[in-house]
């Protein structure tokens, strides 16, 4: 029997296993789940760490490195994929699908509220002269020699299957997004393209060049063949999806080349679902939202308790004007062992273990600003039926969590985190941009705004993943962002079987890259402490 890992994803409830021909584990239950993003309060006094106490704890030692491995995946920025040198085939979109395209009409389907915003985040960058982060690029290796028409069919019916991939995006004169849709699928074509052997850095080069987002191609694909193995790529732009598709990418079309090369003919797989759809029944709903809608009120009280607009990052990360690109700092926070007592830890406050972290990082906050209330933000997949579970798009919705931590125990910060993230995860349903809409007196986030990621391992996106590569269909699969920097801090934190990890995107200055390397020290020290024992102390 194959095993199965449960992968929770605090933040983003993406779709369960997709089921390209596999089996895999079904999704986490709703209320686990948190979600490849992106200036804080100045701190003017220096704070010294105290070192966690000596015993069991100091197990899990500083490995501050630039990428994250988790059994056979690795997760970084793309200067830190490695392979070996080979010949390089890409496939990009015939010029008849380029006319096509070109040629495609306004659609009446909006733009979606996470679409808007990051196709806004770009144009206010770039135009700033400013870069953005928008590349989701996922790589894994397979054995043999890759046929190159089975791999062409397979990519082609993969786009052809997710709506989104029908769409490109116009800005117009008056900042208005318009949103251009192909009629027929059929006419979406890509063709491979042979380069030869590239040097590492010319490959990393090629792989990010994609258009930009306001261009329908802004999605590419490709291998690198060698003698006796090849490695897939996909570089995807976030405006066509969320965390999900990594999994959806890779396990598809990895399932439909298989079914092909082994002579089983194309594969059968039932509806993707549609993007189109969650577009238009996301603006009905929050077109009927009003200012004196509930979820919308809290939204407000949320933003005009930071400044009226969303939370900051509790220590300098540097001059957001000055261009930069993104950099990563990443450690292990706890070994299993000190993982399991800290969920104890965290039950024994009647919290869940995202509960207990997030009263982890509400410490951290306090003891570097002295803040008796902490505010934070973690995404959740609002996919919430079997219809979407395998629909490639952009789901996922932002939510708030509110913990008062001035002289309280960790027990009480858990309990609270928690209560907080339980009562808050429909607010994912209420973009924020939204609520600008209808209170205007608010702001749109400042520059280096932080959004916490929770991954456990079992839920999508990173089950599938983990699957793939448990079940031997891909060996070095690889997570990677561009190495742009786009708007906002991105922290994530990851449990999986050897214990949990934590990583950090931020700007590449070094004002910011002491301030993370700090952030992260304290939030291993103050991990540590709880599962040791089952209380915090001061830890900065």
């Amino acid at each position: 029997m194959i095993p199965q890992r449960r992968v929770v994803f605090a933040g983003c409830r993406t779709a369960s296993p997709r089921r390209a021909g596999l089996t895999l584990t079904t999704p986490a239950p709703v209320g686990e789940q948190l979600w490849p993003g992106m200036s804080g309060s100045e701190v003017a006094e220096e704070v010294m760490l105290i070192s966690p106490p000596a015993g069991p704890g100091t197990a899990a030692r500083q490995t501050e490195e630039k990428i994250l491995r988790i059994g056979k995946i690795t997760i970084g920025s793309i200067a830190e994929w490695t392979l070996s040198p080979g010949v390089v085939v890409s496939w990009h979109p015939t010029p008849a699908a380029r006319e096509k395209a070109r040629q495609a009409p306004v659609s009446p389907v909006p733009v979606s509220y996470m679409q808007g915003q990051h196709l806004q985040g770009y144009h206010r960058q770039t135009t700033s002269g400013l870069d953005y982060s928008r590349q989701i690029i996922a790589t894994c290796q397979i054995s043999g020699q890759c046929d190159i028409s089975a791999m062409n069919e397979a990519l082609n019916a993969y786009l052809r299957r997710h709506d989104t991939y029908r769409s490109w995006f116009e800005y117009t004169e008056t900042g208005e997004i318009l949103r251009h849709t192909i009629d027929d699928p059929d006419d979406i074509e890509f063709t491979p393209t042979v380069h030869g052997e590239l040097a590492i850095e010319d490959l990393h080069n090629h792989v990010v060049a994609t258009p930009d987002p306001f261009h329908w191609e802004c999605f590419s694909f490709g291998i690198v063949q060698n003698d006796d193995h090849f490695t897939f790529y996909a570089s995807i732009d976030h405006v066509h999806g969320d965390a999900a598709l990594i999994g959806i990418t890779m396990v598809e079309s990895h399932a439909r080349y298989s079914a092909l090369t082994s002579g089983a003919g194309p594969l059968a797989l039932p509806a993707a679902g549609s993007f189109d759809d969650f577009c238009l029944q996301e603006r009905r709903y929050t077109s009927a939202l009003t200012v004196d809608s509930p979820p919308v009120r809290a939204w407000i009280e949320f933003a005009e308790n930071n400044n009226g607009s969303l939370p900051e990052f509790p220590l300098p990360l540097g001059n957001p004007l000055e261009p930069t690109k993104s950099d990563m700092i990443t450690d292990t926070l706890m070994d299993a062992a000190q993982t399991a007592r800290f969920e104890s830890a965290s039950s024994a406050a009647g919290a869940r273990f995202v509960g207990g972290l997030f009263a982890c990082l509400a410490q951290v906050e306090h003891e570097f600003t002295g803040a008796a209330t902490y505010y934070g933000l973690t995404p959740r997949d609002t996919r919430r039926t079997s219809d979407n579970f395998m629909t490639q798009g952009w789901f996922t919705g932002l939510v708030p969590i509110t913990i008062p931590i001035a002289a309280v125990s960790f027990s009480e910060a858990a309990w609270a985190a928690q209560t907080s993230f339980d009562s808050s995860l429909d607010m994912a349903k209420v973009p924020y941009y939204r609520v600008l809409e209808l209170a205007p007196w608010l702001s749109r986030p400042r520059p280096n705004f932080p959004v916490t990621n929770f991954l456990h391992s079992d839920a999508a996106p990173m089950n599938a993943v983990l699957a793939a590569a448990e079940m031997g269909y891909a060996n070095n699969i690889g997570i990677y962002s561009d190495g742009r920097y786009s708007y906002q801090l991105t922290i994530y934190i990851f449990r999986y079987e050897e214990g949990t990890a934590m990583a950090v995107m931020y700007p590449a200055n070094a004002v910011a890259q002491k301030s993370v390397s700090r952030y992260v020290a304290a939030m291993k020290s103050v991990c540590m402490r709880v599962a040791d024992t089952g209380h915090w102390g001061r830890v900065a």
